[in-house]
């Protein structure tokens, strides 16, 4: 092996690099790949200037603010203009897995957080005489790059982020997958520029502003729900801070800083020219993501698998081939009553795998503390009921099981494969989906173009056709504009909160659906066949069928924590935000900067409105701006490292043998216990109406402290309009089940639902 000429003047890392060569020489053992989570940071000058000793604080920063995404390995490096810093989780090999990454005759030097996937195929495919000098899927970058330039990319396979800095060319490049599922932000200013897994590592270096921007955040429709599409980049939150975009190559030339951007993939659109039969695209879709499964089920630690019962990731599931599968559904009132909890444990006794049922009491809400923790290490204003209950699950995996370091997930199949159509064709069918798109089209348009909004407002039937407003969009065609803003709304939310909650726990996550040869498949579809096909994912359903059971592959799409039981979950958060006096919402609003935007009056009465009004998810969105300015307030004193903090008690799970036999035991954990009887007398608690206007006999008005809390439609409620009306203060629950003639075990659990709302009372507290 030649003598490479890199040095530096720390010991400690000219260490490192020799370390790094003495383990890469040949004879070393050959494993099948390496797959690797980890955390990749650095600074370069790009003014042509040297890195002083000074930096290697810095790199050491870097790399404490990333111990969570790779606890078992660290290493870096300092030469000329650049640093790196590197930490690794090791999920196979944790001998000859290391980085950096290095061409043969030391011009190329790589760091990298994913996996490539074909990485054996295109090493197949190289010049005659190249070596392999680890056994890192990764190294193959190196290679592809020298031969291919910025073309490296174009037949890689997998998810990963890379810094990549080519010494001959005096350039350093930056490239994320195709969907973004592995993180890379940096910040530059006139001479540095500095780079890093998550955004909270760019702000150990003093030189990065920590500034919230207020107004972008405040506008974009990812975080104000606003029913419009949008296809803007990726928001940040942060003034200053840059995310490379997902299929992209960002050059910079260390020199003078001049920055390039290669895209390398796009999304396809539709293809009027496919004629293969829906069968064929189904075969094809099959095969493909069987192939995508293996590909991210393999690894010599072990893995566990989020389960919630529906087809996405019973799919994965059935076609990991693992037997030592470990399974983990979240158990709480929301997901015991939309039947989520139920479906996992049924999926998992018919796959033939442990599942693992991760209680939420109902009584159970996060402290101030725990929630900032959780803030600060996903780092976006959107961390909601979601990512709390996945990092709780990642969080019972990782301690209970410290041999799982990879969870695979079902995420991302609703995106592209029309998981979303039936929700959003809001009762209806595929041209009722498709309207609803052209609405949020037209919201878009509307948007850029605002002087012609007027006419969509002044009747209830539009009096001008869209179609002058759309062709200003791209694309026009309204379900490829809705497959593009999910593969914004994808990075935005979904791939980046995946990430930081499995990172967090020093767990990979690992997503099957993300393969781009699956995305592209669903893509392209011809607009003709999309309802036979993308109509509540029957493309994905079809193609399992005789790998599922019957039952999974004709559950319907239900949302986590949504559907029926949504109130439970949104009471946990409503009373997180009002304990201790508000305390999460006073330190929200202790920055002059938050304060420039947030009435905190105004937030407050709206949470004392949503305590008592738990089903409204206008929760999320009071949530989401406490959020903001609980991130601004965190920029001013940093909080520790996750990967620094003691370890927390877990939840208590639950071995579910029989869900029909431990039915009530279930239930009793994480639902509230109202204390209905048959001998009780309740009435409208005391600032509660229930109240109808003659032009709408059939609709009935639960009031609030005079505001409209509930609307009760008496043609498809009946009963849960009687039973309100008959509550008077002294008839009974038995006389009441008498006098309407209908069932107790319909009654009681109405009144409890009402009891828990707090609409009523038993009469010693009622009016």
């Amino acid at each position: 092996m030649g003598a490479f000429p890199i040095f530096s003047d720390s010991p400690v890392i000219f260490l490192s690099i020799v370390f790094l060569f003495s383990r890469a020489v040949p004879g070393v053992r050959s494993l099948s790949g390496v797959s690797v989570m980890c955390g990749i940071a650095g600074v370069a000058r790009i003014d042509g200037a040297a890195l002083g000793p000074e930096t290697d604080t810095l790199l050491d920063g870097l790399a404490d603010a990333l111990l969570h995404r790779g606890p078992d390995d660290r290493e870096l490096l300092r030469h000329d203009g650049v640093g790196l810093a590197f930490t690794r989780l090791s999920l196979v090999d944790p001998v000859g897995g290391g980085q950096p990454l290095f061409s043969e005759d030391g011009s190329v030097v790589l760091i990298a957080n994913g996996e490539v996937y074909n990485h054996r195929e295109l090493a197949a495919g190289l010049p005659a005489g190249t070596r392999m000098r680890t056994q890192s899927d990764c190294e193959v970058l190196v290679h592809l790059y020298q031969r291919d330039g910025l073309a490296f990319l174009n037949k890689v396979n997998g998810m990963f982020a890379l810094v990549l800095w080519d010494r001959k060319r005096n350039v350093l490049i930056f490239a994320r997958d195709r969907f973004g599922i592995k993180p890379l932000f940096f910040h530059r200013d006139k001479e540095r520029v500095v780079f890093a897994s998550e955004i909270k590592a760019l702000f150990t270096d003093p030189a990065v502003p920590r500034r919230v921007d207020w107004e972008k955040t405040l506008g974009d429709p990812a975080m104000n729900a606003g029913p419009m599409f949008t296809h803007a980049p990726v928001n940040t939150w942060f003034e200053d801070v840059d995310l490379v975009p997902a299929a992209t190559i960002v050059r910079i030339d260390l020199a003078d800083g001049d920055t390039a951007e290669h895209r390398y993939w796009r999304l396809p659109e539709a293809d009027a020219d496919c004629d293969a039969s829906d069968s064929e695209l189904i075969d094809a879709y099959r095969d493909l993501l069987i192939a995508s499964v293996r590909d991210c089920a393999t690894a010599d630690a072990d893995l566990g698998l989020f389960l919630s019962g529906g087809i996405d990731s019973a799919a994965v599931a059935a076609l990991a081939g693992r037997d030592d599968l470990r399974t983990f559904t979240v158990l709480t009132g929301a997901t015991v009553l939309n039947g989520d909890a139920e479906w996992g444990h049924r999926a998992a006794r018919l796959l033939g795998l442990p599942n693992h049922h991760v209680v939420f009491d109902g009584n159970r809400v996060p402290t101030p503390e725990e929630w900032k923790r959780l803030l600060w290490l996903t780092e976006t204003p959107l961390c909601g009921p979601e990512q709390y209950y996945k990092y709780e699950l990642h969080r019972y995996a990782r301690q209970e099981f410290p041999e799982i370091k990879g969870m695979l997930l079902g995420a991302a199949s609703d995106e592209f494969n029309g998981g979303y159509s039936p929700n959003m064709a809001n009762g209806g069918d595929w041209n009722d989906f498709l309207a609803n798109l052209r609405i949020m089209a037209r919201n878009q348009s509307l948007g850029q173009r605002p002087e012609f909004a007027h006419w969509w407002e002044i009747s209830e039937r539009p009096m001008i056709k869209d179609a002058f407003l759309l062709d200003s969009l791209s694309p026009r065609d309204t379900y490829d504009a809705f497959m593009a803003w999910k593969y914004r709304s994808l990075q935005q939310y979904n791939v980046w909160h995946e990430d930081r909650t499995a990172a967090g726990n020093s767990i990979e996550a690992r997503v099957p659906f993300l393969d781009h040869r699956l995305v592209e498949l669903v893509a392209k579809i011809p607009a003709a066949r999309r309802p036979s096909l993308l109509w509540d994912k029957r493309i994905l359903r079809k193609a399992m069928e005789g790998i599922l059971p019957e039952p999974i592959l004709r559950r319907p799409k239900v949302p986590f924590y949504y559907g029926e039981g949504v109130r439970h979950t949104y009471r946990t958060f409503a009373r997180m935000l009002v304990q201790q006096g508000g305390a999460l919402l006073d330190e929200a609003v202790s920055t002059s900067r938050a304060r420039e935007f947030l009435d905190a009056d105004g937030i407050r009465e709206t949470l004392r409105r949503l305590e008592r009004e738990p089903e409204s998810a206008g929760i999320e969105m009071a949530l989401r701006l406490v959020n903001l300015g609980l991130i601004e307030r965190m920029t001013s004193e940093l909080p520790p490292s996750p990967g620094s903090l003691p370890r927390q008690p877990t939840f208590d799970s639950l071995v579910v043998s029989d869900w029909d036999r431990q039915r009530m035991e279930i239930r009793n954990l994480v639902l509230p216990k109202p204390s209905v009887t048959a001998d009780g007398v309740y009435a409208l608690a005391e600032e509660t109406e229930l109240v109808s206007v003659p032009a709408q006999p059939n609709t009935w008005y639960l009031l609030v402290d005079g505001y409209c809390m509930y609307t009760l439609d008496e043609n498809t409620e009946p009963l849960r309009v009687a039973v309100l009306r008959a509550l008077d203060s002294v008839s009974t629950v038995e006389k009441i089940v008498s006098d309407l003639g209908c069932d107790a075990d319909d009654v009681f659990p109405l009144l409890e639902e009402a009891v828990e709302l707090g609409v009523v009372q038993t009469c010693s507290t009622a009016r």
